[in-house]
C-alpha cells in the first residue's frame, strides 16, 4: 500500500460499492456450500431425535433420524459431516475401552451412513472423552493427569477401528504429543493409505465449549475439571505454530484451529506460514451466543453468515459450523 498515491476525487472507492452486482464482482472472499461441514450428534439407545436446549436447531439424533438428516444435507449440497457420539453410560470406564470396540455405536453408525450415502465425507474424532467416566480425552495416571504415551496406544487402535468402519477423515482432537505420527504410521501399515488425518493442531483450552458438553452429556463429569495440561493456553500463538508444524511433519493432511472467531489471528498465522489446508471450528459457544442474540432481535440473522465469512477472510479453507445446514439453504 505504501506505493499507492490514489487521491480523491480521481479515486472514489464508493464506485465499487454502488450496487450489489458490482459488490459481488469485486468481492475478495466468498462463502460457498463447499466451505461448510455440519457437526452431528448421534445418541445411543434413543428412538427419536432429542433437541439440545443450548444449541438452537441442533439435535441428538437416533440411528433412525440420522439417515434423514444426512439425506437433507446431501440434497443441500453439503459434502462432509463430523459425527460425535453420545454412548450409554454403562459403557464408559476409566480407560475408554469402548472406543476400541470395532462394533461400538459410532463405528456402526458410520457403516450405516456410508452404506446409504457413500458420497458423503465422514469425519470422526479420535479422543477418549466420549468413552471415559471422568470426561478426559485420555487415560489418567496416578496423579490424576492424562498419561500421554499410554493414551496414544489406545488412540492408535481407535483410529484403525474408525478407518475400518469407513471413516474418510480421522480427526485426532485429543492434543496428545506425538499422536499424529503414531496414527499415520498405523494407517499406512494397515493399508489405509488414503485415509486422511485432520489434526486438531491448535485446540485451545477454551470456555466456549459449554453447549457441546451439554450436547454430549459430559458436563456433569466435568464441573470442576479443566483440560489445561493438554489443550493449549489461550494466551499463546507461537505455541500454536509449533503444534501445527509438528502435526504436519508427522503426517497430517489438514490442520485445524479451534475455537474460531476468538482465534482469527491464529487462523491467519497458520495459513500464511504453512500454506496447508486449514480448517476452523466455529464451536458451540460461538454458535449459541449468536443464536441467542438473533432470537432476542439484538442482532440480525445475517450475522451468522458474516461470522463465517470472517473465517474465509482470515484464510480458512473450510468451516465446521452448526449453522452449515441453515446457511446452505440460503446460498
Amino acid at each position: 500500500m505504501a506505493n499507492f498515491k490514489r487521491k480523491y476525487p480521481l479515486s472514489r472507492l464508493r464506485r465499487l460499492r454502488s450496487n450489489q452486482s458490482i459488490r459481488d464482482l469485486v468481492a475478495e472472499n466468498k462463502l460457498s456450500i463447499d466451505d461448510l461441514i455440519q457437526p452431528i450428534f448421534v445418541k445411543e439407545s434413543i428412538k427419536e431425535k432429542e433437541e439440545i436446549e443450548s444449541l438452537v436447531g441442533i439435535f441428538r439424533h437416533s440411528e433412525k433420524s440420522i439417515l434423514k438428516e444426512i439425506e437433507e444435507l446431501v440434497s443441500l449440497g453439503i459434502k462432509a459431516v463430523a459425527i460425535f457420539p453420545v454412548i450409554d453410560e454403562d459403557k464408559k470406564d476409566e480407560k475408554g475401552s469402548e472406543a476400541i470396540n470395532e462394533n461400538n455405536f459410532l463405528n456402526n453408525i458410520i457403516k450405516i451412513i456410508k452404506q446409504n450415502f457413500p458420497e458423503i465425507i465422514v469425519i470422526a474424532d479420535v479422543a477418549l472423552d466420549p468413552y471415559t467416566i471422568h470426561g478426559h480425552d485420555g487415560v489418567l495416571n496416578s496423579d490424576g493427569d492424562v498419561d500421554n504415551d499410554e493414551t496414544i496406544k489406545i488412540l492408535e487402535d481407535q483410529a484403525l477401528k474408525l478407518a475400518q468402519a469407513g471413516t474418510d477423515i480421522i480427526a485426532p482432537s485429543d492434543m496428545m504429543d506425538g499422536r499424529i505420527g503414531v496414527i499415520r504410521k498405523a494407517l499406512e501399515e494397515k493399508s489405509f493409505k488414503n485415509t486422511m488425518i485432520l489434526a486438531y493442531s491448535a485446540k485451545y483450552s477454551s470456555k466456549f465449549y459449554g453447549p457441546f458438553k451439554e450436547a454430549v452429556e459430559s458436563a456433569k463429569f466435568f464441573e470442576n475439571k479443566t483440560k489445561d495440561t493438554y489443550q493449549m493456553a489461550v494466551t499463546n500463538i507461537d505455541e500454536a505454530l509449533h503444534e501445527v508444524a509438528l502435526d504436519i511433519n508427522e503426517g497430517a493432511d489438514i490442520v485445524m484451529v479451534k475455537p474460531g472467531m476468538p482465534y482469527l489471528d491464529v487462523v491467519k498465522a497458520v495459513k500464511e506460514k504453512f500454506k496447508m489446508p486449514t480448517f476452523v471450528y466455529q464451536v458451540s459457544g460461538e454458535y449459541a451466543m449468536l443464536k441467542a442474540a438473533i432470537e432476542k432481535n439484538w442482532l440480525s440473522g445475517d450475522v451468522m453468515f458474516e461470522s463465517l465469512l470472517s473465517f474465509k477472510r482470515a484464510g480458512a479453507d473450510c468451516i465446521l459450523t452448526y449453522a452449515a445446514k441453515e446457511i446452505a439453504k440460503n446460498l
